[in-house]
């Protein structure tokens, strides 16, 4: 086989192997469709115990990374063929793994997979807990924020812990706000929260703001024996912080619920930014 041929048929072959199959038919009227996906992969058991949860509300659709991407915050897969195999995380709920960062996976799901726009997108339930300026790292965070991009409501869900009890516990509320959202009407565009479920039995639910401390961070230096310096990065979880953020509520044994926004614009310093004299050093940059 010539070179120009074998590379031509190499392209269909990938073409093929990556092409989605087709979603399934939407629940019956009435019924929500929630699109579930989260940052640690398709398989693990915080995504499981939320497709459990929310089942009963009606039809659960998975699109979930096939290996686990925590902290890619909201990067995006671009420029690469997207494999997608079908899945079966638990009983009933079915999708697709996605060889994609989070957002992507959510964005893929949206364009074509799901039988028709959701009703709800929930992200998670995350190993570890997303609070703070950390949400900005969170895929997540990332994969919520996606939808809400586009207009779906979307809730992130992460827990303290990795107990299966704890899943089970913040699982559990999750599907009890869910039918709370809907039951006043709030599945709607403008919807973004960020659920955080503590350590442990909660103590109770605490509406909360998202904290601004920012989390420490260092990294530790190590030198080979050719004198090559490496570096390892990590973070310590914050101790403690004021009354009234999510990082405190969950340090006290709360379910954190903070209400986000993705537009970013700091109002306050739009009126003075248009006294400066910026026309005329536009005028001189040309």
């Amino acid at each position: 086989m010539t070179k120009p041929r074998m590379v031509a048929v190499t392209c269909l072959v990938l073409l093929f192997t990556c092409l989605p199959v087709a979603a399934a038919d939407g629940p019956p009227d009435g019924q929500l469709l929630i699109l579930l996906a989260n940052d640690d992969g398709y398989d693990a058991p915080g995504l499981r115990a939320l497709g459990e949860a929310l089942a009963g509300l009606g039809q659960v659709f998975v699109a979930a990374p096939m290996e686990n991407q925590s902290g890619t915050g909201h990067s995006t897969t671009t420029r690469e063929f997207i494999a997608v195999r079908p899945v079966e995380i638990a009983p009933g709920v079915k999708g697709f793994a996605i060889a994609a960062k989070p957002a992507t996976c959510v964005r893929l799901a949206l364009e074509s997979l799901v039988p028709r726009p959701p009703d709800l997108v929930v992200s998670g339930i995350n190993r570890g807990r997303n609070l703070g300026v950390v949400t900005f790292y969170s895929g997540t965070v990332g994969a919520a924020r996606e939808a809400a991009f586009v207009g779906i409501p979307a809730i992130a869900v992460s827990n303290a812990t990795n107990d299966a009890g704890d899943y089970a516990s913040t699982a559990a509320f999750v599907r009890k706000l869910v039918e709370q959202l809907r039951a006043e009407g709030r599945l709607r565009p403008g919807l973004y929260l960020n659920v955080n479920g503590p350590a442990g039995a909660p103590r109770g639910v605490r509406i909360t703001r998202q904290s601004t401390t920012p989390a420490p961070e260092f990294f530790t230096k190590y030198t080979n024996p050719r004198n090559d310096n490496f570096f390892w990065s990590d973070y310590e979880n914050l101790k403690g912080d004021a009354e009234g953020t999510d990082v405190w509520a969950v340090l006290n044994g709360f379910i954190s619920v903070t209400p986000m926004q993705y537009d970013q614009t700091r109002t306050a310093d739009l009126e003075w930014l248009q006294k400066l004299k910026l026309e005329e050093a536009a005028t001189l940059a040309r």
